[in-house]
């Protein structure tokens, strides 16, 4: 089959497209063999192209939006992955700004209890303890009157859970950058994460246009073009 072929795809990847609503239904031979037009090939290019920056399943539901001729909701699927994007970039930023206002741990013990801690960061000691059910923060505890022992390590995550936390980021959110500061004995040594994490979301935003401009050609192709804008 040319258009398995041409995309380096088996025969059955195409049936299971053209079955899922990713391909129009193919037109059959008097002896029953599919064929399949310039058209089906428009439609499998724009969702190969939109798989990369949407992921599979998102692809899928634009392509299939498409075929039901409900292009609305399908420009809606795209404005949603483009509103993930910039939420992740500002995740991103939220994370490097709290990167950047955490020092060094000091050195000696400098250990403080909840009450403190929880007047230094301006938060109360019940949302310091609601952190540590959540598996964020792991206080000693003091052998001998079982208060919660905070030291230097301990203030830092502390100070960078409550500035993600002020950036909006959901505690769910904030335990994979903890056990990155910490497998990494810092903060400094992330810089390379974030580094990699500023290439995946251009490598997303860059494959999304990819994607955007391959639809819009499917569009044409079924015919299916923007209306002009109203004269002023």
């Amino acid at each position: 089959m040319d258009l398995a072929r041409e995309h380096g795809l088996s025969t059955q990847a195409i049936r299971n497209y053209e079955a899922a609503g990713i391909l129009p239904p193919a037109d059959r031979t008097e002896h029953g063999h599919r064929t399949y037009t310039p058209l089906h090939a428009d439609a499998l290019h724009a969702f190969l192209a939109l798989v990369p920056g949407h992921g599979h399943q998102r692809a899928a539901d634009l392509l299939r939006a498409v075929h039901r001729d409900a292009t609305g909701e399908a420009l809606r699927l795209l404005d949603e992955s483009h509103a993930q994007l910039l939420e992740d970039r500002r995740t991103l930023a939220a994370v490097e700004a709290a990167l950047a206002g955490l020092g060094p741990v000091p050195q000696g013990r400098g250990d403080t209890f909840v009450g403190p801690l929880a007047s230094r960061l301006g938060l109360r000691p019940a949302t310091l303890r609601k952190w540590e059910r959540a598996g964020l923060l792991r206080p000693e505890r003091d052998r001998r009157t079982g208060y919660r022992v905070y030291h230097p390590a301990d203030v830092r995550d502390a100070q960078l859970v409550h500035q993600l936390r002020r950036g909006g980021y959901l505690l769910r959110q904030i335990a994979p950058v903890l056990d990155q500061v910490r497998s990494a004995g810092g903060v400094a040594p992330l810089e390379s994460v974030l580094r990699d994490w500023h290439l995946r979301l251009t490598a997303r935003g860059r494959s999304m246009l990819g994607g955007a401009a391959a639809l819009d050609a499917y569009l044409d192709r079924r015919g299916d073009r923007a209306p002009a804008p109203p004269r002023r």
